[in-house]
């Protein structure tokens, strides 16, 4: 083992590393699914409400199983988690491009339902669980940092997909374009099971100067789950606010994130690989945000405290984000609109990381669980919004479908103004030393 203080890297950015990656994959299968739909719609005889269905299926379970799956990191440990949910979700990914070459009509459009339900319960664990690591592995006041950055691996996952996906569905199908971006998961969760541990302490290559950064984290994680946990959790009311805020805002993220491509085909005329390669704008954009945000969010917190901190990112950035949200839609040139959406969508995800470090804060060694409620609050935005595009955007009431996210950008911001960051979660420990 080397001397302590002799590396620059730190074994948990290696870690961070993998969580990026898991990430990435799951935002390029998503992303994927949508972009593939111009070919995939056509060539099935799906309407675009039944894709729109099929969006919100995988949504609902993934929205369902996000405290399920931090209780279920809690209760296994990251390492075996994120192994378990990455095998499955790595057959889900691959039988959804299957499934039509062995089924037709009616039971086909039951197997990709299926398909769709199972990639969202194995996706669902994925943030919680890698939240809770970020905990586990990084200084207090320095959790928003790597959040952000895994937010931006999720945003530069969906912005691969748009050109890659339709560059590889117009050579070779879109079959073949979700099967080969989907064999790279497999490495990912081998390497992980062969690397990842729960805690700094129980990993090999951690110095002692590491672990010494690490002090300020208190309580160690412990395997296993308490349900007045979970009790606690569910009453605390700075978790509860922020999955409130968090439902809204995702909305505009699932707004933004769901339907960009389509638009630009359908509202704006543009051609399927013009369009695959703006719709990667937004996602490239919202990268970039989330990891300043990251960043701006922990110098912030260090500075002025945990609670002002991480509320002052997205009191600010939420409000402008509908703002240009009702500019780019309202825009009659098509790459204002793109500049102007992929702004807003920056705007949106520079708050990412104040969501889950403040979360973090409050909540501690039980962030998975914490941020299993949050979670569950996104996503929910997600469910309730796509449908109602769907529906939108199927009467051609685009600018409609956009406005709806600009007043929902607003409130979520506002709603930050009573959330506390900085008043941690009292939970009895008489239980936990075990």
């Amino acid at each position: 083992m080397k001397a302590a203080g002799s590396s620059r890297l730190r074994v948990r950015w290696i870690i961070f590393g993998y969580m990026f990656c898991f990430a990435f994959i799951i935002y390029l299968q998503r992303t994927s699914f949508s972009v593939t739909a111009v070919q995939m719609m056509p060539e099935l005889g799906i309407s675009q409400v039944q894709l729109g269905w099929l969006f919100t299926v995988y949504l609902i379970t993934y929205m369902l199983f996000q405290l399920p799956g931090g209780i279920f990191g809690e209760w296994l440990g990251a390492r075996k988690a994120l192994v378990v949910t990455g095998l499955v979700g790595f057959g889900a990914a691959m039988a959804t491009p299957l499934v039509p070459l062995v089924l037709t009509g009616a039971a086909m459009l039951v197997a990709l339902v299926v398909a769709r339900t199972v990639l969202g319960l194995a996706h669902a664990p994925l943030f919680p669980v890698s939240t809770g690591v970020f905990e586990s592995w990084f200084p207090v006041g320095h959790w928003g940092f790597p959040n952000g950055l895994q937010t931006a691996g999720l945003q530069f996952g969906s912005a691969a997909a748009t050109p890659l996906i339709a560059v590889l569905m117009e050579t070779h199908g879109w079959k073949n374009a979700l099967l080969w971006t989907t064999l790279p998961a497999l490495a990912v969760v081998l390497l992980w099971s062969w690397y990842g541990r729960d805690s700094p302490k129980e990993h090999p290559s951690v110095s002692a100067a590491e672990l010494a950064e690490l002090k300020g984290n208190g309580t160690a994680h412990a395997a296993g789950f308490d349900r007045r946990v979970l009790m606690r959790v569910l009453a605390n009311r700075d978790v509860l606010l922020l999955a409130v805020s968090y439902t809204i805002m995702n909305y505009v993220f699932y707004l933004l994130s769901t339907w960009c491509f389509l638009y630009l085909v359908q509202e704006r005329h543009l051609s399927v690989l013009e369009s695959g390669w703006l719709a990667s704008l937004p996602f490239i954009a919202a990268g970039v945000g989330a990891a300043i945000g990251g960043k701006v969010s922990d110098s912030l917190a260090v500075r002025y405290g945990l609670s002002r901190g991480y509320r002052a990112v997205p009191v600010v950035t939420l409000p402008l984000a509908g703002l240009l949200l009702f500019v780019g839609v309202e825009s009659s040139n098509p790459y204002f609109a793109v500049a102007a959406l992929s702004l807003a969508f920056a705007a949106v995800e520079v708050t990412e990381a104040a969501y889950s470090a403040a979360t973090t804060a409050v909540a501690r060694e039980h962030t998975m669980t914490a941020w299993g409620v949050v979670g569950t609050g996104g996503n929910l935005g997600g469910v309730i919004g796509t449908p109602l595009v769907a529906v939108l955007s199927a009467h051609h009431a685009w600018t409609a479908a956009f406005l709806t996210g600009t007043a929902s950008a607003i409130i979520s911001g506002v709603l930050w103004f009573w959330i506390d960051g900085g008043r941690p979660l009292q939970i009895e420990r008489s239980k936990k030393t075990a």
